[in-house]
């Protein structure tokens, strides 16, 4: 990689030598995937089929809920590492309203959004208000969220409601004309967060707070109502993987949705290695959980010892990001 860095440095822009690097800086990735794509596909006959697919995308549904919250709260400069009970609070909210509060399954949702809510309203508390960096602030929430689980929950027990409703249940297990519900219900998701951050006024004040939130505040741009909402809606967000976490799993698991916050991350930054002007993006970022999606599915079709497995989708990580930032790097010297 350097090599490469190093030979579109010395070569003067009209010269037919950085043609090559300037398409790598473009379609670099895609080719990266295009690769374990055809390696899984001759490994195992099984990875194309359709069945196959169906499963790798809903499996994949709340990491890439849970992934485009993380995409908009980096896109504002920041990060967040309570996105893991934003999940649970989500999950939690739902049982008890199905469970202890015997309301309706359309109620149970909206209670679930309103546990997602609540945790945005502490990272907003304490990062607005006390001034706490977001790191610091959302690793704060983090303890406190999921000492409240297990102190509500005698220790960590699981909630389980068996008898739930169908219509319910269906959220994860349904379908609508043959489309899985979870993937009919990320679909919307992203549709509706690639409008907000490309196609308004909103996405374009998150932008300019992440890029350099003091110019923005000189230009005008509300800066602390911009993050105060960007901090709710991506809580909302995690809530929604954890009303299909809860009804796929009927039950409700104490910082179940901590497993997802590292793969988001990582889902996050590999697709900017998708994206143009390799900023994060709603679409990117589809591109990053779409390439973390078919890496774990095709290992587990090849049959690996999960210890090797783990081992390999580390080390095929680490390649992807390393890959994704020197794609960045050559973009930046073709500009």
């Amino acid at each position: 990689m350097k090599v490469f860095s190093a030979l579109a440095a010395t070569l003067p822009a009209g010269e037919p030598g950085r043609k090559p690097l300037a398409w790598l800086s473009r379609a670099g990735f895609a080719l990266v995937t295009l690769f374990f794509i055809v390696l899984f596909s001759w490994s195992n006959p099984v990875f194309l089929t359709l069945d196959n697919w169906s499963n790798l995308l809903q499996g994949s549904a709340i990491l890439l809920i849970v992934a485009l919250a993380m995409t908009l709260i980096v896109s504002a400069g920041a990060i967040d590492l309570s996105v893991g009970v934003a999940i649970d609070f989500g999950a939690m909210m739902a049982l008890i309203a199905l469970k202890t509060w015997q309301l309706p399954w359309q109620v149970a949702v909206l209670c679930a959004l309103l546990g997602g809510v609540m945790i945005g309203l502490v990272n907003a508390f304490l990062i607005l208000a006390c001034r706490i960096k977001p790191f610091l602030a959302t690793l704060g929430t983090w303890f406190i969220a999921s000492s409240a689980e297990r102190i509500y929950t005698d220790g960590g027990g699981a909630i389980s409601w068996r008898r739930m409703a169908p219509e319910y249940h269906d959220l994860a297990v349904g379908n609508v004309w043959g489309i899985p519900t979870p993937v009919l219900i990320v679909l919307v998701v992203w549709l509706a967060a690639w409008l907000l951050t490309e196609r308004t006024l909103f996405g374009k004040r998150v932008r300019a707070i992440g890029q350099n939130s003091e110019a923005a505040r000189i230009a005008g741009i509300a800066d602390k109502r911009t993050l105060f909402w960007v901090l709710i809606a991506a809580s909302a967000m995690c809530a929604v993987g954890g009303i299909i976490l809860s009804a796929n799993l009927r039950q409700f698991t104490p910082l179940a949705g901590q497993s997802y916050l590292m793969d988001a991350i990582a889902a996050v930054f590999i697709g900017t290695a998708f994206q143009r002007q390799g900023r994060v993006s709603m679409g990117g970022t589809l591109g990053g959980v779409l390439f973390l999606a078919i890496i774990d599915n095709g290992l587990n079709l090849m049959g690996l010892n999960y210890l090797v497995k783990d081992a390999l989708v580390g080390v095929i990580l680490v390649v992807a990001l390393a890959v994704s930032f020197w794609q960045a790097r050559l973009r930046q010297q073709h500009r």
